[in-house]
């Protein structure tokens, strides 16, 4: 089989941006980007610095491709989650701070609402340092979890219950430096992921009540996570920072036997793409090397699942590379968030593209 071509289709001017967040309103695509910076005259330098006064950014598809139509007023943003309960559509930002230095990272990430034609302030959580928010549903309670922490503080990472007309506090994590949260069912089972930087990663199971403590994932650089199923096995990709992510099985109520994903460090989020000859994984590195000499040039991936293994079989270079997702439609389009210049000088630190990409691995060989 030969290798799928992977075509650039658009570019989205960003800075700083931290997440890609598709979503479809009527018969309308669009994408929210999350920016946690802009470079500002006089703020701390590095990829950690830079001012919090930026927004999110709301692109509309139509005729010509994505084009900005709007913006959501949240500054260091970490991530979106735009998310439906019944027919009410909702926006939640995680904001890891405010300021251009000193930061407060005690802060507000709002939620907003979809009412006549824009979002509108809905809720506002207070959050210490949110990295990730995920929306997820058991029977009929809806849930969102928000990973978050920073030391020294000591915040756990938190997930709130619809009551009905909010969303209330419903249980703590075990957190120093929360980065992912990600929700899935196995065999009936629901669990929860939750990825962390500095304390292993840990698998939690939803006993009826709350989420007890499963197992350990992976012991430090938890990013984030990505469930696959072949048949009847099933096999969770972890993405790591500081180390080869890895992809583990499950074996007897319990994933065990990693195997080290090709690409080496680096890596920073996941994203399924599946065409009707092949399930592809593409995968999103951040930096090699530490925040004070990072190296956020990189090649990104494209694997093919098949047989309980991912082969690389395409790569595109990423800046910084934050976040990856599937747009709908089709599923052969996803957008790739890039936080980082690829060169860092003074003055320039995040500007860089959000980039749209296309896959096509419908090419035949030629005969003889």
């Amino acid at each position: 089989m030969p290798g799928p071509i992977l075509t650039e289709v658009q570019r989205l001017a960003s800075t700083g941006a931290r997440a890609v967040a598709p979503f479809v309103l009527g018969d309308t695509r669009w994408v929210a980007v999350p920016q946690l910076a802009v470079d500002s005259p006089g703020s701390p330098p590095g990829i950690n610095g830079g001012s919090s006064d930026a927004e999110v950014l709301l692109f509309r598809d139509g005729p010509h491709g994505f084009a900005l139509a709007g913006s959501l007023p949240v500054g260091g943003g970490e991530d979106v989650e735009v998310f439906r309960i019944d027919r009410r559509v909702f926006a939640a930002v995680a904001s890891i701070r405010t300021g251009s230095g000193p930061y407060d990272y005690a802060t507000v990430s709002p939620i907003f609402e979809y009412v006549e034609s824009g979002f509108r302030l809905f809720q506002e959580l207070n959050t210490y340092a949110a990295k990730q928010l995920r929306h997820f549903r058991i029977g009929r309670t809806h849930y969102l979890g928000i990973a978050q922490n920073l030391p020294p503080e000591t915040r756990p990472s938190a997930i709130l219950r619809w009551d009905g007309s909010r969303f209330a506090p419903f249980q703590e994590l075990e957190s120093i430096a929360g980065y992912g949260i990600e929700v899935f069912e196995i065999s009936g089972t629901v669990f929860l992921a939750h990825a962390d930087h500095l304390t292993p990663s840990r698998l939690y199971r939803f006993d009826g009540e709350r989420f007890v403590e499963h197992q350990e994932l992976v012991s430090t650089g938890g990013r984030a996570f990505l469930l696959l199923t072949e048949g009847r096995d099933v096999h969770l990709a972890v993405g790591r920072i500081d180390s080869h992510s890895v992809l583990l099985r499950w074996q007897d109520g319990r994933f065990s036997s990693p195997i080290p994903i090709p690409g080496g460090p680096g890596g920073r989020a996941f994203a399924r793409l599946v065409t009707d000859r092949a399930v592809y994984v593409v995968r999103v590195d951040f930096i090699h090397g530490s925040p004070a000499d990072p190296q956020p040039d990189l090649r990104s991936h494209v694997y093919r699942f098949k047989g309980g293994e991912l082969r690389e079989v395409a790569g595109f270079r990423t800046s910084g590379g934050t976040d990856v997702a599937v747009l709908p439609g089709g599923g052969r389009e996803f957008a790739v968030s890039n936080g980082l210049a690829a060169a860092p000088v003074p003055g320039r630190t995040f500007a860089a593209d959000t980039v749209i990409y296309r896959l096509d691995d419908d090419v035949r060989e030629e005969a003889g």
